[in-house]
């Protein structure tokens, strides 16, 4: 079955749409493609650390549990009575402002001896009241777990754990801090990460702070990546929040919080928590993009075993936020991220943190759904409007702008408006749609100049037929009504030539004739419609509409003048006899299309203004001039300067017309040459009103300036005719041809 154009065209569209509806629903989340996804995640990881500060950002320490410290300390966990020293060397020598432990204590530190000793007092020796006074004498120095939770007691501490949100975990470990906020009557809360279990600190370590942060991500990327990170969580109908943001939320002195919503799209949605002037934008599920300043280091890293034995700078912790984490590599606490495979997960808490201070976070609103709808949208209109009609080199070029375009607009929202957008689906529907068109314009123009070549190549020349596989226009054999230009051309005298020449040698003769005048028309995009012998007969307008058919036909012919003497010369080379051409041009409406009988058919033309196209031909004998034009294609070419000939009726026609002999383009014309113009309009003028005297002058004076000019002869006989026969009364000034 053969498709016509149409239906392919159709097809072409239905792709484009199809792909868009399918990029649309990936970007509104009803449908996730991954392969789309995992490229977004490259493009966005390669945007990040194009657009990173990589600066440190000294307001904030990581006390580093490191290789060095274990080394120096011994393996982890550590005693608690050393981590109660530690916090107090941390506060009272080094003067911190804040501190955060990315640890999780729900384990009794059982070093202290303190289970054994208290067995045996309540086993073999619970009758023996010295051991019984004694234990109670050591149990403070023993008990290292109320050593630490001394040391946070009435401190700004914020304690980690972990919220676990796998539905068949249901234990409930150690104690939860003192929640964010209730999420009682806050239908937001439904969107966002519902916790299951929990892992928190001892009861009485966690009961001395109440201040708590959860350590764990539950939206890890499906690559493993750390991109996002859910800044409060829902368990058991209370919000808890991240450890970043309970630390930002306590440096700014535990204000009353503000959940910001949206009712834009049928929901209330989460779209940012304020306090204190600081708006922290999330999305609907509360994830923050994690906003990375550099590569790990961007915060200055303290060795714990230095605080412990003092030998760290005072100044590097006073009133500074410190993060208690650990780099070590046996310590399990690294994650891979869009900046580093092996990333130290404390400092992603202390990205967060630095950025939410500064107030440079990242975000992806909801409403941006709906921007990049509208992207996505635009781009199918582009490119269904723009690449089919251009050519495949400005397609490519237009895809190119259009490209840096995209990604140009994506960095500048990303940088100046901390805004996240989609870059891969963009990116890659576009470079479908590019693809699609390529692929149909390829198939469309290589069918399109098959059956156009087979159409018309035998009557129009191949650049022709170029262009018309370009236009967007329907071409067909089938007779319409056209305003175009008709062209004749015929040798002069081409009988008594032919009478004295060998059939081959004649045959040689009139194909260099009519190749040379074939290759001008061609050249200025006309079509040929036939040979009669030494004739050529060609339109303008058809099959390709074509607006200056009648400036290109003019063109042709006077170019066809200048080639005549060339043509001349090789004749004279050859010993052929020299030849002379005539030139009919008319403008004016006609039938186009195939015509014959059911044995022959041609794409030609027909009608009145062909006819007397024909007539305007053999009119240039009469009046010794190689090419006439008539009033309507003077009148459609006006860039050329013409001399009028004369106000004539050709054979068959009662209304008379006016024929021109054009010159040349009006920016070639002399003085000298506009002088005899003029002369000759002057001239005509008073002919036709009767001013016999005055216009015998005239064409004098012309005739003296050009002996040789049969068209000068011509009026001074009839001049010399009216003076002795006058016109009839109302004469109109035309001259009736009776032949052909």
């Amino acid at each position: 079955m053969k498709l016509s154009s149409k239906w392919l065209k159709r097809y072409q569209w239905m792709l484009c749409v199809i792909l868009t509806a399918l990029f649309l629903a990936h970007t509104a989340g009803w449908m996730k493609i991954p392969t789309m996804q995992r490229v977004e995640n490259i493009l966005y990881d390669l945007r990040l650390r194009a657009t990173m500060l990589n600066a440190i950002d000294d307001r904030i320490v990581i006390l580093d549990i490191d290789e060095k410290s274990l080394a120096h300390e011994g393996h982890w966990p550590w005693r608690r009575d050393k981590l109660a020293y530690l916090l107090d060397m941390v506060f009272d020598y080094y003067g911190a402002k804040l501190v955060g432990f990315d640890v999780v204590f729900s384990e009794a530190d059982i070093s202290g001896g303190m289970d054994a000793l208290d067995k045996l007092a309540k086993t073999d020796l619970h009758e023996d009241s010295k051991f019984l006074a004694a234990i109670e004498k050591v149990r403070p120095q023993l008990s290292y777990d109320d050593t630490f939770a001394k040391s946070l007691q009435n401190r700004p501490v914020v304690m980690g754990y972990f919220l676990s949100h796998r539905q068949e975990d249901e234990s409930e470990l150690g104690l939860l801090p003192t929640p964010l906020a209730s999420s009682e009557g806050r239908n937001f809360s439904e969107l966002l990460f519902q916790a299951h279990s929990y892992i928190g600190n001892l009861e009485q370590l966690q009961s001395m702070t109440q201040l708590g942060g959860y350590l764990n991500n539950s939206n890890v990327d499906e690559d493993g990546v750390y991109r996002r990170l859910p800044m409060i969580t829902q368990y058991k109908n209370q919000l808890y929040s991240t450890l970043s943001l309970s630390l930002l939320h306590k440096f700014m002195g535990s204000p009353e919080i503000e959940f910001i919503t949206s009712d834009d799209y049928g929901d209330s949605r989460l779209e940012a928590i304020s306090f204190s002037g600081l708006n922290i934008p999330v999305d609907a599920a509360g994830n923050l993009l994690v906003p990375f300043r550099g590569r790990q280091g961007s915060f200055p890293y303290i060795s714990a075993t230095d605080i412990l034995n003092g030998v760290a700078d005072v100044s590097a912790l006073k009133d500074k936020i410190v993060i208690v984490g650990t780099s070590a590599a046996g310590l399990l606490d690294l994650r891979s991220t869009p900046v580093q495979n092996i990333y130290a997960g404390v400092e992603i808490h202390a990205n967060i943190l630095s950025s939410l201070l500064d107030q440079t976070v990242k975000s992806r609103p909801t409403y941006i759904i709906a921007a990049e709808a509208f992207e996505l949208i635009l781009l199918l209109i582009l490119s269904i409007l723009i690449f089919p009609r251009l050519s495949v080199a400005a397609s490519a070029a237009m895809f190119l702008i259009f490209t840096i375009i995209v990604v140009a607009l994506n960095f500048y929202i990303w940088s100046n408006k901390n805004l996240d957008t989609h870059l891969a689906t963009p990116l890659l529907l576009f470079t479908l749609l590019y693809s699609v068109q390529i692929f149909f314009g390829f198939f469309f123009e290589s069918r399109r100049k098959k059956q156009l070549g087979n159409i018309f190549g035998q009557y129009i020349p191949s650049e022709l037929v170029e262009e018309m596989s370009k236009s967007d226009e329907e071409f067909t054999l089938k007779g319409e009504h056209r305003e175009m230009t008709v062209f004749f051309s015929d040798v002069r005298g081409f009988t008594t030539i032919s009478e004295k020449m060998e059939p081959q040698e004649l045959c040689d003769l009139i194909n260099d004739i009519l190749t040379p005048v074939t290759h001008v028309i061609h050249e200025y995009k006309g079509t040929i419609d036939k040979y009669i012998g030494d004739a050529i007969m060609a339109f303008w307008g058809a099959p390709l509409h074509q607006d200056r058919h009648a400036y290109q036909s003019v063109k042709a012919g006077l170019a066809i003048v200048k080639t005549l003497p060339l043509i001349n010369e090789s004749f004279k080379l050859k010993n052929w006899p020299e030849i002379d051409l005539g030139i009919g041009i008319n403008t004016g409406p006609m039938v186009v299309g195939n015509m014959g009988s059911q044995f022959r058919i041609a794409y030609t033309v027909m009608g009145d203004t062909v006819n007397l196209g024909s007539r305007l031909e053999g009119l240039t004998k009469q009046y010794g001039v190689k090419m006439i034009v008539s009033e309507t294609t003077k009148d459609s070419a006006p860039e050329f300067a013409y001399r009028e000939l004369d106000r004539v009726r050709v054979k068959g026609k009662n209304k008379p017309i006016t024929i021109y002999e054009p010159i040349d383009e009006l920016t070639e014309i002399k003085p000298e040459q506009q002088k005899i113009l003029d002369l000759v309009h002057q001239a005509l003028e008073n002919y036709r009103q009767q001013l016999w005297d005055k216009s015998e002058a005239l064409f004098f004076q012309l005739h003296d300036l050009k002996p040789d000019d049969k068209l000068y002869k011509i009026y001074l006989e009839r001049l010399e005719h009216y003076r002795e026969t006058p016109p009839e009364e109302n004469w109109d000034g035309a001259f009736t041809h009776t032949s052909k």
